[in-house]
C-alpha cells in the first residue's frame, strides 16, 4: 500500500492507495503544536478501525504548502509506518512541464494537482482548487504550465468579514435564494457566496481567454468546490480526491529509478 498525504494550510489529508485504486482517506486539522505520537497514533487507528494494517503501507509520500510541521510529521511517518517519506520539491520532481519562464516554484500541490488533471482529464485545462486560498492554475494543449492566480479562499473571506464587522454574525457558507434579501444572514451570503461565485467565473473566462481555448475544461478541486461548481456552468468537474491522485501518479513514476 501507499500512503499519500496532502499537508494544506488547514487539514492534512491522508490517503491510502491499494495500486490505483484509493482505499480511503482521512483528516487531521493542521497543528504545529501536535507531537509526532498524536499523528502517528491517529494515522494508525484509522487503519485498525478499518482493518487495515500499518505494517502494509511500502512507502509514503506527501506534499506539504507548511514547512513548519514537516518535521514532526516525518518522524511520526518513519516512527509508526517505518518508512522514510519521499516530499514533492524535497528530491522529488512533480514533473510538470513549465511553458512559461520564471524563478519561482510553483506550490508542491499545486503541482501533483495538474499532473493529476493532465492524465485524468486531459489538456488544455483549467484546475481549481477550493481551499484556505483558492488558486487557478491553467494547462495548454501541450500539457504545460502556462500561470495562474491565488485569492483569498470562501471561509478566509468570509471570517474577514465577520471578524472585522462587530455586528455581523458568522453564517453559513450556502447559497441564498436571491441577490436581494431581507436578513443580515441573507445579505451576508448573498454577498460572499454569490460574490465569490462570480468572481471565480470572471477568472476562468480570463484565464480561457489567455489560452486561446474559450471551451478549456475546468476541474475544481478542495473543501470547497461543490459549493461554488454547484452554482457555476463553468466547472465541468468535481474531483476531491485530485491532489492525492496526483501524488499516487508521482510516485508511480519515481518508484522505478529508486
Amino acid at each position: 500500500m501507499l500512503l499519500a498525504i496532502d499537508v494544506g494550510n488547514t487539514n492534512i489529508c491522508f490517503g491510502i492507495y491499494e495500486g490505483a485504486e484509493l482505499l480511503g482517506t482521512f483528516r487531521l486539522k493542521t497543528d504545529p503544536d501536535r507531537t509526532s505520537d498524536e499523528i502517528g497514533l491517529f494515522a494508525c487507528e484509522y487503519f485498525r478501525r478499518f482493518d487495515l494494517s500499518p505494517e502494509a503501507v511500502e512507502d509514503v509520500i506527501i506534499a506539504s504548502v507548511v514547512p513548519h510541521v514537516m518535521y514532526t510529521l516525518t518522524n511520526a511517518v518513519m516512527k509508526y509506518f517505518g518508512r522514510r517519506p519521499m516530499i514533492i520539491d524535497d528530491g522529488v520532481d512533480p514533473g510538470l512541464a513549465m511553458g512559461v519562464s520564471g524563478d519561482e516554484r510553483l506550490g508542491p500541490d499545486r503541482s501533483v494537482a495538474c499532473v493529476a488533471a493532465i492524465e485524468k482529464y486531459h489538456a488544455p485545462c483549467i484546475v481549481l482548487d477550493f481551499g484556505t486560498a483558492t488558486t487557478l492554475d491553467a494547462l495548454n494543449a501541450k500539457g504545460e504550465y502556462m500561470g495562474g492566480c491565488i485569492t483569498a479562499g470562501l471561509r478566509v473571506s468570509a471570517d474577514a468579514l465577520t471578524g472585522r464587522a462587530s455586528l455581523l454574525p458568522r453564517v453559513e457558507l450556502a447559497r441564498p435564494e436571491k441577490v436581494l434579501n431581507t436578513t443580515a444572514v441573507g445579505h451576508i451570503q448573498a454577498g460572499i457566496v454569490l460574490g465569490y461565485i462570480g468572481a471565480t467565473e470572471h477568472l476562468v473566462r480570463l484565464a480561457r481567454e489567455e489560452l486561446g481555448v474559450p471551451d478549456c475544461k475546468v476541474i475544481a478541486t478542495g473543501g470547497l468546490a461543490r459549493l461554488v461548481a454547484d452554482n457555476s456552468e463553468l466547472i465541468q468537474v468535481v474531483d476531491r480526491d485530485l491532489v492525492l491522485d496526483g501524488l499516487r501518479m508521482v510516485y508511480q513514476r519515481e518508484k522505478g529509478p529508486r
